[in-house]
């Protein structure tokens, strides 16, 4: 994952209008918004395309998007966030049926499996995995890269052996303590 600061804890609503506000009058101030929810929308898009590049490139282009659209925002009563994820979705639908027509598959390409989510849900969902990723980037180097290839490449222990030069018995050790070490660490978190 990219690295950036942790996002800030929920802020409160107005001062978050406050600062959408001030990103509408001087378009420097968009700065702070990107710190405060780039993660969430990382998560959100990266949960949905399970490629990397491809999660970078479409994080980009939802701040980008909001960027360029930001002085049409109007608060509706959901937060920012709401609609950086409509962005996001939105971006997420139309990679999903570019990719299905590349593939050949005209009923994704035709954005049958392509869902709108949930803002209550995704908010508080997105939250955690921003959070699991914030605590994956505090690994020691070995475990973070043994995470990243077995969970988000979906690498096998074999293959991650091959590239690291070690055995599978030293790459599932590795996979063991750092995903104790996550444990501990959400289990601290949530006391």
């Amino acid at each position: 994952m990219p690295g950036r600061r942790p996002a800030s804890a929920e802020i409160p609503a107005d001062a978050e209008e406050r600062l959408v506000e001030a990103a509408q009058r001087d378009p420097a101030r968009f700065a702070d918004l990107y710190e405060i929810h780039f993660e969430r929308i990382y998560a959100f898009i990266a949960r949905r395309v399970r490629d990397r590049d491809t999660a970078e490139d479409l994080t980009s282009e939802v701040f980008q998007k909001a960027l360029a659209n930001l002085r049409n925002f109007e608060w509706r009563g959901a937060p920012f966030a709401a609609w950086l994820i409509r962005i996001a979705n939105n971006l997420v639908a139309d990679q999903t049926k570019r990719t299905a027509r590349e593939v050949g598959n005209p009923e994704m390409a035709a954005g049958a499996s392509v869902t709108e989510p949930s803002v209550e849900t995704t908010l508080e969902e997105i939250e955690d995995q921003a959070r699991l990723f914030r605590l994956v980037d505090r690994l020691p180097a070995d475990q973070r890269r043994v995470i990243f290839q077995r969970f988000v490449e979906q690498r096998s222990i074999r293959e991650i052996a091959q590239e690291l030069g070690r055995s599978e018995g030293a790459i599932k050790q590795l996979q063991f303590r750092a995903l104790e070490n996550l444990r501990s660490q959400m289990e601290g978190a949530n006391a």
